[in-house]
């Protein structure tokens, strides 16, 4: 191979290599402005007043939104679903509440400690207005484990999956986590533990890709040098 044939192909890969980290830091800058737009506009939803809960929802625009709904919880069709908290591990308590307006909605009444079973929750049979935040139903289950409706091992709050667990229809495709009421009553759930945050590594992304591409035009900046040098 000659010495311009291997400059020529040096040359290529640097440009290769150039091009390349600089779209990748491209596309990681645009990912942050989508991330910081995404951000905004569920802080906007989650401070806004509470809304009547929609029968369908859009998922891009209504995750997170305040919304509020009336009617009585069904007894005996609560699940626990497997959950670590910031007051530690447990189990969301899911209820069915039959709306005042028709059709049925899961509402996550918030954490339960392992030592808590289903009886000692007491089940609001009065007509109730619960207020909250919309959440999408989560399929499935958790990272590494499914979830085993046949024996009520629940990890992911998948509502299409518990409604047909526990014989419900009508079921609206979201669940809501309540917020909490006041007075607070120690004998319930504890609610309002919902974390909204999201994960937002896009700068230091994009300044890795920068830098390997500034690295690339010090590298082929060294190269000239060198072959210069050579060449005299």
């Amino acid at each position: 191979m000659t010495t311009g044939l291997r400059r020529g192909l040096v040359g290529l890969l640097a440009l290769l290599l150039f091009s390349g980290f600089m779209g990748l830091g491209a596309w990681q800058v645009k990912r942050l402005f989508w991330k910081l737009d995404l951000i905004e506009r569920v802080n906007l939803r989650v401070s806004a007043p509470a809304v009547i809960a929609p029968t369908q929802i859009d998922g891009t625009n209504d995750e997170y939104r305040h919304v509020r709904v009336t009617g009585r919880f069904l007894t005996g069709k609560d699940v626990q679903v497997k959950a670590v908290t910031e007051i530690g591990s447990g189990f969301w308590l899911i209820s069915p509440l039959q709306l005042d307006t028709g059709g049925l909605v899961l509402v996550n009444r918030g954490f339960v400690p392992p030592r808590w079973t289903a009886p000692q929750v007491s089940t609001p049979e009065a007509s109730v207005t619960v207020t909250g935040l919309l959440r999408l139903s989560e399929i499935g289950g958790g990272f590494l484990r499914s979830n085993d409706p046949a024996n009520q091992r629940w990890f992911s709050r998948d509502v299409s999956a518990i409604a047909l667990n526990q014989g419900l229809s009508q079921v609206a495709p979201y669940f809501i986590d309540a917020q909490v009421s006041e007075p607070v009553d120690k004998a319930q759930p504890v609610a309002g533990l919902t974390v909204v945050a999201f994960h937002n590594s896009h700068l230091v992304y994009a300044v890795t890709w920068f830098a390997l591409a500034l690295m690339v035009l010090g590298a082929v900046f060294v190269l000239a040098r060198h072959n210069k040098k050579s060449n005299l």
